[in-house]
């Protein structure tokens, strides 16, 4: 090969590489070399997250009813599984319960009675939009068509109405018995009339709730309902806050006093007393509460651990449980649905000596034995019984 053929193939040569890297400019493309700042290789992109689809949201607001709900309120909604908590299912109380009401009490519970608040800002475990999926699940179980607004009542006349009755069930200021209170603030500030008088009229079919269709007109019902609406009280929707949670490390009571003498009634059932006067004499125990956490954060028996039912024994709760013979109190306000669920998980890691308080928290509160208070205000007006 000449040296005039050699020069003609290395210009042409270089010819084709100038076009091709042309070509790379004009169209944009960029070689792996690319430099700092070029976009990245499509393998690196992040994903597009979608929005879930009303059928997912119902699957997640199916799996937090299970791990929150069913305890006290039963296999969707149906109600009575502990202390007489309300059939969600039924249809009359889907019917006419909206989805902000069913928020509401899911987010702030009804203070004073087993209802717990769930809401993150209230202390409990869930964000609000798992709450929202939660009232999904609730509102998909059945539907009823509403019917058309009530007459004006009397509250006057409703309160003989509701002592003949009503007040067997819910008590004479609507305190709650086997029915549950009607005059809970945060029940009331977010039921509405038409709820109110869709509950008295058909009740709740298939609970001790009966329908008054038959024996109370159209005026005597929305009288009932004035009623009702008269103890609404004032609430406080802001953030809680608790005592902070404790030391595992101070998770023993009275660490060198006696072993508490605290002897079972039935099962592993305690009376309240009983444990009220080993607290007084210096005695020593390990107290859990089984409750959600904002019941705990808003008042607890002194020197209590923090133990919700749904997420009860951790790792590292159960390697600081000492195995001593020291006695595990448990409470909720069921009055012992939840304590009894974390009293089996202990029982099967081992430990034999936990009790339970027989007659729940909330009798303790009546009674006046000892409890820690929450920082916030009371969620509870004063004004109610």
């Amino acid at each position: 090969m000449t040296r005039r053929t050699i020069a003609a193939l290395s210009q042409l040569v270089l010819v084709l590489l100038t076009c091709h890297a042309c070509d790379l400019k004009a169209t944009g493309t960029k070689t792996a070399a690319s430099p700092p700042g070029g976009a990245p290789p499509k393998h690196n992109e992040a994903p597009v997250e979608k929005t879930p689809t009303e059928e997912q949201r119902l699957v997640l607001g199916k799996e937090l009813y299970v791990r929150y709900c069913k305890l006290c309120h039963g296999e969707d909604g149906a109600g009575y599984a502990a202390d007489n908590a309300g059939q969600l299912g039924n249809p009359l109380f889907v019917a006419s319960a909206t989805r902000d009401q069913i928020w509401f009490g899911i987010k702030y519970g009804r203070p004073g009675t087993p209802m717990a608040a769930f809401g993150k800002s209230q202390g409990g475990p869930l964000e609000d939009e798992q709450i929202k999926n939660l009232v999904r699940y609730i509102k998909s179980l059945k539907y009823y068509q509403r019917d058309a607004p009530a007459p004006a009542g009397d509250g006057g006349r409703g309160s003989a109405l509701y002592g003949t009755h009503c007040a067997a069930c819910h008590g004479p200021r609507g305190e709650g018995k086997t029915g549950p209170s009607l005059s809970n603030p945060y029940f009331l500030i977010s039921a509405s009339d038409s709820f109110l008088t869709y509950a008295i009229k058909y009740g709740r079919p298939a609970t001790p709730m009966k329908s008054f269709a038959g024996e109370l007109n159209e005026q005597q019902v929305a009288d009932i309902v004035a009623l009702l609406r008269s103890w609404t009280r004032n609430v406080n929707d802001g953030p809680v806050e608790g005592e902070p949670i404790p030391s595992l490390s101070n998770l023993v009571i009275n660490p060198s006093g006696p072993i508490a003498k605290l002897t079972p009634t039935t099962g592993h059932y305690v009376p309240a007393e009983q444990v009220s006067n080993e607290l007084k004499a210096g005695a020593r125990m390990i107290i859990l509460d089984a409750r959600v956490t904002s019941d705990w954060m808003s008042s607890h028996i002194p020197g209590a651990y923090p133990a919700p039912f749904y997420d009860a024994l951790s790792a590292e709760l159960l390697k600081a449980l000492p195995r001593s013979g020291t006695p595990i109190v448990l409470y909720c306000g069921c009055p012992h649905a939840a304590s009894d669920e974390v009293a089996g998980l202990l029982e099967k890691a081992g430990f034999t000596n936990a009790v339970v308080i027989e007659e729940g928290i909330l009798v303790w509160a009546k009674r006046g034995y000892p409890l820690t208070f929450g920082k916030a205000t009371r969620r509870v007006d004063p004004g109610d019984k």
